[in-house]
């Protein structure tokens, strides 16, 4: 098992409109395509109150790059995403770690 975090920083003041998105849109959209989430955080004390983090769980590289490449073409995915942007871009920047859990790691 593989594990990938990614940590989205929001333009000042637009991180309720991401976690918006995710809870109206995309965990669902996530769904559809067979992801798997772990979990979701923000910063309560660190470097920017603007940033999410969350976890995805992962089988193998493969298995990844054919789930989050069916979800990042789908129409309705893209569609919905254009739409939570009216208002302006949302996220500044992402980035991403891919994980492998140590042996005495308690998520394998």
């Amino acid at each position: 098992m593989i594990h990938e975090l990614r940590i989205y920083r929001c333009l000042p003041g637009r991180l309720p409109a991401l976690l918006q998105r995710f809870e109206t849109l995309t965990l669902s959209m996530w769904q559809k395509h067979g992801i798997r989430q772990v979990g979701f955080w923000t910063t309560l004390i660190g470097e920017s109150n603007q940033d999410l983090h969350y976890l995805l769980e992962w089988e193998s590289l493969a298995e990844r790059e054919e789930k989050w490449n069916a979800f990042q073409s789908d129409p309705d995915w893209i569609k919905g995403r254009a739409a939570t942007e009216r208002d302006g871009q949302i996220v500044e920047s992402i980035s991403n770690r891919i994980l492998v859990p140590t042996p005495f790691s308690a998520i394998k």
